[in-house]
């Protein structure tokens, strides 16, 4: 039997394309992503570093990894959430995100969150 998830972090995602930024001729295509972590958890959890997966069309992988989340690693009490706004840039219209963040809690223990794959696409791409 699966152990239960001692440390549910849920983790919400939104993307726009930001056309004036992007430059189609050029295959720049650039988004912003909002992002929500919530601590569904009875710990207290740090962010403490990311790790993402980016997904073009034509299957091109680019990983990120870093510390924090634009130069912050908040402390997220149960029930607590932490919302910030971020961007990536593709070559082709449609791409993915997913990965995951790395959490310590108060004791030092450390566990993944995982970032459900959202979409990146320009408007009237995808139905």
């Amino acid at each position: 039997m699966a152990e239960p998830n001692r440390h549910p972090i849920r983790v919400v995602a939104e993307s726009f394309f930001l056309p004036e930024q992007s430059d189609e001729d050029e295959n720049r295509y650039v988004f912003a992503y909002q992002i929500t972590i919530v601590n569904q958890g009875e710990v207290t959890a740090q962010l403490v570093s990311r790790h993402w997966i980016i997904t073009d069309m034509e299957n091109k992988v680019q990983e990120v990894r870093g510390l924090g989340v634009i130069g912050e690693q908040p402390v997220l009490e149960p029930g607590q959430s932490f919302e910030y706004m971020s961007g990536a840039t593709l070559e082709t219209p449609v791409g993915t995100m997913r990965g995951s963040y790395r959490m310590r809690t108060l004791d030092g223990s450390e566990f993944d969150a995982e970032i459900p794959e959202f979409v990146l696409s320009i408007p009237r791409t995808l139905h």
